[in-house]
């Protein structure tokens, strides 16, 4: 894609599989050096073998659980030590409990804010002062497409996640003046795990096959398909470029036309 980011010190959270592992992908792919991050030892010394296999020593990672501040506050430290400053945070979490607003609990709501609302601050926060000293700082908030048209089954993330768009749209205006651009990418409809427990879950609850509800995904999106992690990974290398100089405060989706809305 030739996007002049080779170079770019980014770390990228919730990076051992799914869309936080196509983002680290397609921004190792374009020559950024990359910090990577999961929930266990294990799936991080796995994922970053694997990378460093196909990308060469640029990346590195670390275990933190993103409902856990102290190992928030750990995990920036980790990653500035390792790539020797910070230009850019992407800011991916693992999805929240499933479920409709009367069978979730006190406790699922509290974990919920943790994980999408809590860690998002913290990192914003803890990334701040080192992309303060960057030629080329950025944050960009992964979010859904959910926080513009509610999607059954996940009330969760279809509340909390609207929070998280606050916080950007705060911060591109409060940062805009010091040169920092900060944006949202809302994926749709991404083969992931968790797009595979909501087919299970919709599928156990109407008594069909998984496979026919995913197809019923694809069949929802004009594109007829369902997209993949990569995909939302080269939109985010697009918004740590010079060819998004200008672009500050969006919310882009990358849905293949999913959402119905205008606005």
């Amino acid at each position: 894609m030739g996007l002049g980011i080779d170079g770019l010190k980014v770390l990228v959270t919730a990076s051992t599989r799914g869309i936080g592992r196509g983002i680290a992908e397609a921004l190792l792919d374009e020559g950024c050096n990359v910090f990577i991050n999961g929930l266990h030892e294990e799936t991080v010394r796995r994922a970053v073998e694997e990378l460093q296999a196909s990308f060469g020593g640029r990346v590195a990672g670390a275990k933190a659980d993103l409902r856990v501040g102290d190992e928030v506050v750990d995990l920036v430290g980790k990653a500035v030590e390792f790539l020797g400053g910070l230009d850019a945070l992407v800011y991916v979490t693992g999805p929240p409990k499933a479920g409709y607003f009367q069978e979730l609990s006190s406790d699922d709501w509290e974990e919920g804010i943790n994980l999408l609302v809590r860690s998002a601050i913290i990192l914003a926060r803890e990334s701040l002062p080192y992309l303060k000293r960057s030629r080329n700082p950025s944050i960009v908030f992964l979010t859904s497409v959910a926080v513009k048209e509610p999607i059954p089954n996940i009330a969760l993330s279809n509340t909390l996640r609207i929070a998280v768009h606050g916080l950007m749209k705060t911060l591109a205006r409060e940062l805009g003046p010091e040169g920092i651009k900060v944006n949202a990418v809302m994926p749709g409809y991404i083969m992931t795990d968790r797009v595979r427990y909501i087919a299970e879950d919709r599928a156990r609850r109407e008594g069909v096959d998984p496979e026919e509800v995913i197809k019923g995904f694809a069949g929802e999106v004009p594109l007829r398909r369902v997209g993949q992690p990569r995909e939302v990974g080269y939109v985010v290398a697009f918004l740590l470029s010079r060819y998004a100089s200008y672009v500050n405060g969006a919310a882009i989706p990358v849905d293949g036309g999913l959402l119905k809305s205008q606005f």
